[in-house]
């Protein structure tokens, strides 16, 4: 019989094949190192959305609340200015009208940790969603000569619910709008 292959070839096929205590051990090491490296990102990758999220639900409310308010003192006939508190704005206006009258107020003030809109004769409604908090709220008259402003100040907190420092947001936001002259 005549061989294709030399003896020392033979031999190595010949051999019981399978792996060595050394080569397993290495194999399970460079699996589980990789294994850690994926399973990290993913981690970080989920604590990098809660971050951003909490940013965007903090800084998204913030700007719908400002929205509202500066809406609402550009169609305001004037300030009244009754209320003592600089947490508290009371506006004259002629919007949302009651049935037979000519004026009506609404009111923008915390109630709780929430920022609260009032029509006259009609129970508070919150304007921040149940994700944030209102840590600070106030409003300051700005007189230039004959135009009166508003000045608001916002500072709104997200709700972590995870206990995770990384979750933590909080926006703070000014802004200042005339009130139109009638």
């Amino acid at each position: 019989m005549v061989s294709f292959f030399p003896k020392t070839i033979k031999i190595f096929f010949t051999k019981n094949q399978g792996f060595s205590l050394v080569e397993v051990l290495i194999s399970v090491a460079i699996f589980s190192f990789i294994l850690l490296a994926i399973a990290s990102f993913i981690f970080w990758m989920s604590r990098s959305n809660l971050k951003s999220k909490a940013d965007t639900d903090s800084l998204e409310n913030a700007r719908r609340i400002l929205d509202v308010i500066g809406y609402e003192i550009k169609g305001a006939k004037s300030l009244y200015s009754a209320t003592t508190s600089s947490s508290q704005l009371s506006l004259e206006t002629l919007r949302y009208l009651p049935s037979g009258e000519v004026v009506t107020y609404i009111d923008f003030f915390l109630c709780g940790t929430d920022i609260c809109f009032k029509k006259e004769g009609q129970n508070p409604v919150s304007l921040n969603s149940d994700s944030v908090q209102i840590s600070n709220l106030q409003f300051a008259k700005v007189v230039n000569g004959e135009t009166s402003s508003i000045k608001i100040s916002l500072t709104v907190d997200y709700k972590n619910t995870t206990g995770d420092s990384s979750s933590n947001a909080s926006t703070v936001l000014q802004s200042t709008v005339a009130l139109r002259s009638y």
